[in-house]
């Protein structure tokens, strides 16, 4: 392990990535079952409530300073994590697959081996990595008035 990996403390991202995407085996398959898909299910709030618990895995990589190219590709992640919560049921099950807390870790993981210790971050870089960080949690917060909304149509 480098120098890097020990600095950058990544065990809540570890415990949170399987929390949210491995938490349990469904018996008979090799298919873990999460937080996320069962959150998820709560029209709304719950993705709002996944995209918030998900953006540590992306604070531990602005710690660690990984690149902003990965900082966005994580971005992503969480920004399709939000948009299939946007569709009730389909999106949860299709979310089981995704597994962008999984994803995100493993890119983190990547760049803390991969790269030694940067130089401390300059204002565009922490500038940038917040805005990344914003957009899951908007995304979030999107779905979950969007959610409202239709479940407030379907029953009036």
């Amino acid at each position: 392990m480098s120098d890097r990996a020990r600095e950058v403390d990544v065990a809540l991202s570890r415990q949170l990535a399987r929390v949210m995407d491995d938490a349990v085996t469904v018996p008979g398959t090799r298919i873990g079952v999460g937080l996320d898909a069962v959150i998820g299910l709560v029209p709304g709030i719950g993705d709002f409530v996944g995209s918030a618990l998900s953006g540590v895995i992306v604070r531990d990589a602005v710690r660690a300073r990984v690149p902003m190219v990965v900082l966005a590709r994580m971005g992503l992640n969480l920004l399709i994590d939000a948009v299939l919560g946007l569709v009730p049921g389909v999106g949860d099950l299709v979310d089981v697959a995704h597994r962008a807390n999984r994803k995100n870790l493993r890119l983190l993981l990547r760049e803390i081996e991969r790269e030694p210790l940067r130089e401390p971050p300059s204002p565009a870089y922490v500038a940038g990595a917040v805005a990344l960080m914003l957009v899951p949690v908007v995304a979030g917060i999107a779905a979950t008035a969007l959610g409202i909304w239709l479940l407030w149509r379907w029953i009036t």
